[in-house]
């Protein structure tokens, strides 16, 4: 057993060793020499191992400017080793039927770019045409990267500790909707820039089907054999509120949610599990006005007074919401309570003029999941600062 341990530890080491000399801009056809026989063997977990490490020792971009060789050498590995898939109604084989579904948007996308960049000019605006309602039928496929950022990798990264490279496919996402924004923009000109158009094209092509092949041969079989078997029901019940693409997405009665352990002196929120005193810091630093009337028009709470607009005090808690209103406005509350329960409406908004600040005022029904009134929440907010906004900042900036 210590002899397969020590062989274990000398293939990773010299795994390694290959991955550092390749960032590193070394001979790469030597480096393949050298270490063919341990590339030949890397399996899933080793790779995402390699490159937890190498994002470590190395800054992002040069590892990401590196992994599409890496994973090129290491493909006939990973292609070769099987796992042992997941069932039909598995949160993972719902995830590769979409990948199905956009490979054949893909294989079609193709077959109109060949023949568009070899007809003449007099078919362009037609392949065009078709070529956009392509991508546009692209776009759809941000739930399956969606759904990969916000419910698979925290699990994995709560299972599997060499999960950084996690951050090296969310990137690759990004690229994948940069370049579909600049494919759309390219189509929508009149006169077709087929030179940028191609470049563009060939980087939608190498980001997504690379990240199919990274999936589904190593992130995919590494988080199957790490999550627990009770994690993914879960999984299947928070991708019901993202959405699906390509395929008949699972019935939410197919699926129950998980029981979760709450902590003492924690309260659920069906979104997350948080003290009292978090969700009182929570409402005290939320750049709004909030007061919440329930479903027998009693003021039951208000936020604190670091963004409050209107005047309030403890006193109007347990107090009918018509008796917080002066006579000549008092009308206004009951007809807006009044079409909330009968359900004819859900929200009703204002806007004013007050000590030269512009104010925006929102009344929002709150109902339980089969529609029954549960009461109403008043929202405030200055909103001078944010109508004065133009243009753009992407850029992390602390200028007033």
């Amino acid at each position: 057993m210590s002899e397969l341990i020590v062989n274990t530890h000398k293939h990773y080491m010299k795994l390694q060793a290959y991955c550092c000399g390749m960032v590193e801009g070394k001979n790469g056809k030597a480096l393949y020499e050298k270490y063919r026989n341990e590339t030949d063997a890397v399996t899933a977990a080793e790779t995402m191992q390699l490159l937890d490490y190498l994002l470590q020792q190395y800054s992002f971009e040069a590892v990401k400017n590196i992994v599409g060789k890496l994973i090129n050498t290491f493909y006939k590995s990973l292609k070769k080793q099987t796992w042992e898939k997941p069932a039909e109604n598995h949160f993972l084989s719902y995830l590769m039927l979409e990948n199905r579904g956009v490979e054949k948007i893909i294989d079609e996308i193709r077959i109109v770019v060949k023949v568009l960049f070899s007809q003449s000019e007099k078919d362009e605006n037609e392949l065009a045409t078709r070529l956009l309602r392509l991508i546009n039928d692209l776009k759809s496929y941000e739930l399956h990267y969606l759904k990969k950022e916000n419910i698979l990798f925290p699990f994995i990264e709560s299972t599997f500790p060499e999960y950084r490279c996690l951050q090296l496919m969310w990137s690759f996402h990004d690229d994948f909707r940069k370049t579909l924004r600049n494919i759309e923009e390219l189509l929508g000109h009149d006169h077709l820039k087929k030179e940028f158009l191609n470049k563009e094209l060939g980087r939608l092509f190498f980001v997504v089907l690379p990240i199919i092949f990274r999936e589904e041969q190593i992130v995919y079989p590494v988080a199957y054999r790490a999550i627990p078997e009770s994690a993914w029901q879960d999984m299947l019940v928070q991708a019901h509120e993202t959405g699906w693409c390509y395929i008949n997405p699972p019935k939410k009665s197919e699926f129950n949610k998980t029981e979760k352990t709450i902590a003492s002196g924690t309260i659920d929120l069906d979104t997350g599990v948080l003290k009292r005193e978090q969700i009182i810091q929570l409402f005290e630093n939320l750049p709004v006005d909030i007061t919440f009337v329930d479903e027998e028009d009693t003021v039951r709470y208000f936020s604190g007074g670091k963004h409050r607009i209107f005047p309030r005090s403890n006193a109007i808690i347990g107090r009918k919401v018509q008796n917080c209103h002066p006579p000549e406005s008092v009308h206004i509350v009951n007809q807006i309570v009044e079409v909330f329960k009968n359900g004819s409406k859900n929200e009703a908004n204002f806007w004013i003029n007050m000590k030269g600040n512009f104010i925006y005022i929102r009344y929002i029904a709150l109902r339980s999941s089969n529609g029954e009134y549960k009461g109403t929440i008043e929202v405030s907010q200055d909103v001078t600062d944010i109508r004065s906004l133009e243009g753009e900042r992407r850029l992390l900036s602390w200028e007033e």
